[in-house]
């Protein structure tokens, strides 16, 4: 496949805000992001934004990517991994220097660099390396107002097991569960057995830091166990493992409010999958008729009053900004029990997020202008 790229210097300056799109990275949802990030692009309102497009290769290299390459990429393969573009970008990290630099070859091929002014960053990275503070932090380097979770928030929404304890620590019901680091499974693995048995089974084996359901299993019995947790550790080497909760899957998304408004929780919405022992990685992103979204979910109005406060509630408890999802689990005494935020969800066409809130009132386009709008009301370093 030949590369081309975009001309970044098409669009006047000025003329417009300019909103850098990026995606790829070098975490195992690389491919996820690219499908998000297809899906932004075509619905980012090019009559209010001026856009430039940034991918991210699995081994790091930031270079412009535009979007027609990125759909004849997907066309191809679905799942594809980005190839390395030849025009690279870097962050000046100096204070008030909001620039992409933009390195090419000028005439008789010697090296240049230009500056292309930026006044925010949508960065549509899932996972390590993108969506856990890393990207974040770099971006706070750089003085770039970007699109959603700062670097703490973001940092505790990517582990589990610092999520629950933030969740905790407001006062939000959280299930059983327990941590495995990787020195104990090493030295006491039948400590970390009878750990979880007095669980109780089925449980869920997670990586602690992976998202989009990569390397979660159900466990129903206990010689299921040490398979599960290599399958974990294939992602992350810290694990939570956390007791099956009798109870329906309900989501709420959040968005951040603007000045001193408060978040706002969307109608929550439940989870219907066919095919599947849970939610995992095919159902949510790459079989269309797998999972089904009620919204709002067939629940009485103070279950539903209760859920949307306590979205709102575990997003202030990890100090979140711009947007989250919360996953919840309704029991049949009607407890809500939060599992777990995830601070970028998916905003592929069958993504929760965006489906939840087109639901409350909020439409697809109309969504991504209110989040660039937050990230650009919002200032850089400390808040």
């Amino acid at each position: 496949m030949s590369i081309t790229h975009e001309n970044p210097e098409a669009t006047a300056e000025g003329s417009k805000p300019c909103v850098a799109v990026v995606f790829g990275g070098r975490s195992s949802e690389h491919s996820v992001s690219l499908i998000t990030a297809r899906s932004v692009l075509r619905a980012i309102d090019r009559d209010t934004w001026d856009v430039v497009s940034v991918g991210i290769s699995t081994d790091g290299a930031w270079f412009l990517y535009s979007q027609e390459e990125l759909e004849a990429l997907l066309d191809e393969h679905p799942m594809a991994e980005l190839p390395v573009g030849t025009r690279r970008v870097s962050l000046p990290l100096q204070a008030g220097d909001s620039r992409l630099l933009i390195h090419d070859s000028g005439e008789h091929g010697a090296p240049m660099s230009r500056g292309r002014h930026v006044d925010a960053v949508f960065p549509l990275l899932h996972g390590p390396f993108g969506e856990d503070g890393t990207l974040q932090g770099l971006l706070e380097l750089a003085d770039l107002p970007y699109v959603g979770c700062g670097v703490a928030a973001s940092a505790i929404g990517m582990d589990k097991h610092f999520m629950k304890l933030a969740f905790q620590a407001a006062g939000l019901e959280v299930g059983p569960y327990t941590v495995v680091h990787d020195r104990t499974w090493r030295t006491d693995p039948q400590g970390v057995r009878e750990a979880v048995a007095q669980l109780g089974f089925p449980v869920f084996v997670k990586p602690a830091r992976a998202g989009s359901s990569f390397g979660i299993t159900r466990v129903d019995e206990p010689s299921q166990l040490d398979a599960a947790i290599a399958t974990a550790r294939e992602h992350d080497r810290k694990l939570v493992i956390e007791a099956g909760i009798e109870g329906r899957e309900i989501e709420c998304a959040v968005l951040g409010g603007h000045g001193t408004d408060e978040a706002r929780a969307s109608l929550p919405g439940e989870i219907e999958v066919q095919g599947h022992a849970f939610y995992d990685f095919e159902a949510k992103y790459l079989e269309e008729d797998s999972a089904t979204l009620s919204c709002p979910a067939r629940l009485p109005q103070d279950v539903i009053d209760t859920l949307r406060s306590a979205a709102v509630r575990a997003f202030h408890a990890v100090d979140g900004e711009g947007l989250s999802r919360c996953d919840f689990f309704v029991t049949p005494d009607h407890r809500v029990v939060i599992n777990e935020i995830n601070t970028m969800p998916g905003f592929t066409p069958i993504s929760m997020y965006p489906r939840m809130w087109a639901a409350t009132g909020i439409e697809y386009s109309a969504l991504i202008d209110e989040l660039i709008t937050l990230a650009l009301e919002r200032p850089v370093g400390l808040r």
